[in-house]
């Protein structure tokens, strides 16, 4: 397993051209080691789009799905700092958070590359999408070169939707993909692509019972962090 934890928290973001030198700041001198301050919560890691959209994919994993509705977490999120209303509530666009529990992570190591899919699927066909990755896809795939690891992560969709103190900062509605898959890459960009192409075309995930649209995208690492004892004044 190449995830560190079972709970996941899996964001999507754009930023106005006129915040992103504050949007770095912020999230790489408090955002991250707030977060990964918090109790159960292990890594955190920014990664900028190479293809897709929105621009940027923020990935936390947590020790369980459990840490991601308990009370140190809501409690930050109720209490958010100046700098994260004032960098959220002005800048964020085209926002989807979701709050998820990983259903499968297999991999040797964490990548610089990750491709990520966001979609939703009807309650009737989940079963079957879930045995589609989990046993026909993913596992083949992560034994392909040049992957680092792959994984699949279901939503909670209660727990994503909480009307936080953070949330309710930022302007526009936020989306709440249901199912995310990652795919991690080692190697160089356009082969990663390239193989991701052929392994899992949205095509596919539409064949397998997935809703329209699923939105894809590639994305280069940016800054990662693990556990610190860090909090915020």
């Amino acid at each position: 397993m190449s995830l560190a934890g079972q709970g996941i928290v899996a964001i999507w973001n754009g930023i106005k051209p006129e915040g992103r030198a504050q949007f770095y700041e912020w999230h790489g001198r408090e955002h991250q080691p707030e977060r990964v301050g918090i109790q159960g919560f292990k890594r955190g890691r920014r990664y900028v789009a190479l293809r897709g959209t929105p621009e940027f994919f923020t990935l936390y994993e947590t020790e369980s799905p459990q840490v991601l509705t308990g009370t140190d977490y809501l409690t930050r999120l109720n209490n958010p700092t100046p700098w994260t209303k004032d960098t959220t509530g002005k800048y964020f666009t085209e926002v989807s958070r979701s709050l998820c529990t990983v259903l499968l992570s297999l991999g040797d190591a964490q990548g610089g590359l990750i491709s990520t899919w966001r979609y939703d699927v009807p309650d009737a066909k989940a079963e079957a999408h879930r045995r589609w990755l989990m046993h026909d896809v993913l596992p083949k795939l992560a034994d392909e070169m040049g992957v680092a690891g792959v994984h699949l992560a279901v939503a909670d969709r209660a727990g994503s939707s909480i009307e936080t103190t953070e949330r309710k900062a930022r302007t526009g509605s936020t989306g709440i993909p249901g199912w995310v898959v990652m795919v991690e890459g080692w190697g160089d960009d356009k082969d990663f692509m390239a193989l991701c192409d052929k392994a899992l075309p949205v095509d596919a995930f539409a064949a397998q019972g997935a809703e329209r649209p699923i939105e894809a995208g590639t994305y280069r690492l940016q800054t990662s962090r693990s556990k610190t004892a860090f909090a915020p004044g």
